[in-house]
């Protein structure tokens, strides 16, 4: 039986190429798990298992593993870095006990690195910082601290500061210990050397490890004591305050290094077995009973009854779907009989397997706190509880951002069109983030993603994987509609036919939403007015239309909609009539409303070296970009922007050419706003 204080399930993520995969390469060599290691960029990493991760060195989807590293286990999930494929993202940090999160020493704290920080904050996630890349030209330790404390809004612990030279990055000085770690590139960072602090560096060592205990000491009364007492402080003492503060998330320990050239790894793992949290160091999970709808609370024991979270579904060539697990009490064994939630389904488990990236290894029992594979269950989607069935629990479902960007799909065969539905539809499955709808006048296939990545890799996997191929359209922008003036309208659905008909007479009044507030209705009708019975109707046919779209055919949303009047037959209304009737209503309120058409808007980051700073700026214009911020960072730019998404399409080629390679850009969704060149409403 596993001892929980020894487990760690932790993730690494980080913006586009700050070396996540790089770094777990590196971890699973010193752990012992790999005995050579791979490179991203020849595309031989052991996480990126994909073929479409290994021919463009990014990483595509979370991969987990289990690795151990002194007398702990490690049960590890890398993640991409890419926004297209924020999902994975999300829904691994829902699992995770803690997160290494990596920052380029040259990007810093780029856009994508916002985002997953925000990510864990949203889930309470203790964090590591490592500031990676320091061998790179350009690298700039404490200009990373100084944006974790403007853009994230902390003050980084710093527990590590580097020694560099002329001739790169040497080592680094550890603050706790006081001691220089030199790593010795011939044995590919497996020796290391420990020295004294170099002279030229004691007065900065002793700068910041004043600064360090000082922030320590805000937090822990007895050191505050010692720290005016000037009493030597232990090293254990300080580790163990380090510790209790970083999984209270008060604290964000930050450490430095070169997982490329070998250089600060070790480190980096022992700083993961001595300040993130064991399953029995965090709370216990909290969800609730779907029979009494009480919350109810599981603590990491296998003791308690079985709750586990199904985090992620995938597609296996040889066992169909299966399904990785967080499992949070309880145990689950092969060919157990467990309750799936919101189905509300008894399934029976078939094997259980803990992965290592794409190759699997059974094992007879997964425990509380261990995170690993269960196949042989019914379809299942990402958000689903795995629990007991006479102890039923449902954790909270997760929410997922709607797609901006589709295109059409047509088989070039009949035996294509034969497999395609079901095909896309397991990929549904697997991609919460990726959406498939019929097209009632075409009867092509619409799909839908997050950008043109996304879209062209699930195109891709088709062929490659299914079999299938397609004849794929230009992508489109998935625009949205809504209103910008308040309107008010009443419609009657009366219909006689000679027996009974249908009577529904509905009064609503539209107003403009904030954003990204989608619809929200508004019930103000007088009691008695309508049976309370058809009011349910009148909303679903108010939804129903704005999913549809109203004037421009786009769905509706940051719209409100309220209720106000309405009128009833006893014997001859229905939900139907009211249903249509709210339609109707909504239909000619809406136009009365000033429709406008809305737009994505992608917030844009691009890095180039300062010599192409005009053509990058004069081409931004020309796709009526707006400009929001140009920082210097030693000879590059970094220029921050928005840019309609209709603006963006083959960016990636345009600076590519007007920066002869060197320029590199990042962008992801930021919200909707009304088009500059709106169509004409009265068409």
């Amino acid at each position: 039986m596993l001892d929980l204080s020894y487990i760690r399930n932790i993730g690494l993520a980080a913006h586009i190429d700050a070396g996540k995969t790089t770094t777990t390469e590196r971890i699973l060599f010193y752990t012992g798990k790999i005995r050579r290691m791979g490179e991203v960029d020849d595309g031989s990493a052991t996480m990126d298992w994909m073929q479409q991760e290994r021919e463009r060195g990014i990483t595509i989807t979370s991969a987990a593993t289990t690795s151990y590293w002194k007398k702990y286990r490690i049960n590890i999930i890398d993640t991409p870095g890419h926004v297209d494929f924020t999902v994975e993202v999300e829904r691994s940090m829902k699992v995770l006990d803690g997160l290494i999160a990596i920052f380029c020493a040259v990007g810093g704290v780029q856009p994508q690195t916002e985002t997953i920080w925000h990510q864990a904050d949203k889930y309470h996630v203790p964090r590591l910082g490592f500031i990676n890349k320091m061998d790179r030209v350009g690298a700039d330790y404490y200009r990373v601290l100084k944006q974790m404390q403007e853009k994230l809004s902390l003050s980084p612990l710093v527990l590590q500061i580097p020694i560099v030279s002329h001739d790169g990055f040497d080592g680094l000085i550890d603050l706790i210990e006081q001691k220089a770690i030199y790593w010795e590139a011939e044995t590919q960072g497996k020796t290391f050397h420990i020295e004294e602090i170099p002279e030229d560096y004691q007065t900065l060592a002793d700068e910041y490890r004043t600064k360090l205990i000082e922030t320590i000491a805000e937090h822990d009364e007895h050191l505050f004591d010692c720290y005016v007492g000037k009493k030597e402080i232990p090293v254990a003492i300080l580790k163990s305050i380090i510790r209790r503060e970083t999984i209270a998330l008060r604290l964000y320990p930050v450490f430095c290094g070169s997982a490329l050239k070998y250089k600060g790894v070790q480190k980096l793992m022992d700083a993961v077995v001595d300040y993130l949290p064991s399953p029995i160091d965090l709370p216990p999970v909290r969800a609730f009973n779907p029979k009494t709808n009480k919350e109810e609370k599981r603590e990491p024991s296998t003791k308690e009854p079985l709750s586990a979270f199904l985090f992620k579904a995938q597609t296996d060539p040889h066992l169909g779907l299966i399904y990785y697990v967080r499992v949070y009490s309880g145990e689950v064994r092969p060919k157990d009989k467990v309750l799936v939630y919101p189905p509300h389904r008894i399934d029976r488990v078939g094997r259980l397997l803990l992965m290592h990236a794409n190759k699997r290894e059974e094992t007879s029992v997964l425990t509380a706190g261990e995170i690993g594979v269960i196949t042989g269950l019914r379809e299942c989607k990402t958000g689903y509880t795995i629990c007991s069935a006479k102890h039923p629990i449902s954790f909270e479902p997760m929410k997922f951002p709607e797609p901006v960007i589709f295109v059409s799909l047509e088989p070039k065969t009949k035996m294509d069109d034969a497999k395609l539905d079901t095909t896309l539809q397991q990929l549904q499955i697997e991609d919460p983030t990726f959406k498939v709808r019929t097209d009632e006048e075409t009867s092509q296939r619409i799909v839908s993603g997050m950008g043109e990545l996304h879209l062209e890799i699930i195109v891709d996997r088709l062929k490659r994987e299914f079999g299938v191929d397609c004849h794929v359209s230009r992508p489109q922008v998935s625009y949205r509609e809504t209103i910008v003036e308040p309107a008010k309208a009443e419609a009657r659905f009366i219909r006689q036919t000679g027996g009974k008909g249908q009577y529904g007479i509905v009064t609503l009044k539209v107003l403009p939403g904030k954003r990204e507030t989608g619809i929200v209705i508004h019930n103000k009708i007088k009691e008695g007015v309508i049976p309370r019975e058809f009011i349910p109707a009148i909303e679903k046919g108010v939804r129903e239309q704005c999913d549809v779209g109203i004037h421009f055919g786009y769905p509706v949303i940051d719209t409100i909609v309220e209720i106000l009047d309405g009128a009833y037959h006893p014997i001859d209304s229905s939900e139907l009539s009211f249903k249509i009737a709210a339609q109707m209503a909504l239909r000619d309120a809406f136009v009365k409303g000033q429709p406008v058409l809305l737009e994505p808007i992608m917030a844009l980051e691009i890095i180039v070296p300062e010599e192409y700073l005009g053509e990058v700026l004069n081409d931004l214009n020309a796709r009526k970009g707006r400009i929001v911020n140009i920082e210097a960072n030693k000879k590059e730019k970094i220029i921050t922007a928005s840019l309609a998404l209709a603006k963006s399409f083959g960016y990636a080629t345009d600076l590519r050419s007007v920066t002869q390679g060197h320029g590199i850009h990042t962008m992801q969704f930021s919200h909707y706003a009304p088009k500059e060149d709106q169509p004409d409403t009265n068409n």
